[in-house]
């Protein structure tokens, strides 16, 4: 069976993002791994191609995955038959969201 091609918008260290590359990785499918942070050539083309500012974004097969979780891009892939059920667990927390957003986290200062 031929694997998708995934481009995912992601950020470096983030929760969801995280999550998104332990699913795409328990389910050993290449992706392509484009960091939004340290590339803002990545991250307009994520904002251009999804037509929003948040992430993570996940393109599978052409078709975009705006602002999702590993759970949701993980519903999506056994939803639309592109991958089988798999008893390995992820390596990471599939949905949780950046440090910075966690309950009890420190609330950060606007400037």
């Amino acid at each position: 069976m031929n694997k998708p091609k995934i481009i995912a918008y992601l950020k470096p260290t983030c929760g969801w993002s995280q999550g998104v590359r332990a699913v795409l990785r328990k389910y050993d499918l290449p992706f392509e791994d484009r960091d939004i942070i340290n590339d803002p050539a990545q991250r307009q083309e994520m904002i251009e191609k999804s037509g929003q500012m948040l992430s993570p974004c996940v393109e599978i097969d052409g078709h975009m995955l705006a602002d999702v979780s590993g759970e949701e891009v993980e519903a999506y892939l056994l939803s639309k038959g592109i991958e089988q059920p798999v008893n390995r667990e992820p390596e990471a927390p599939i949905n949780q969201p950046c440090a910075h957003e966690m309950p009890g986290a420190p609330i950060q200062p606007i400037n």
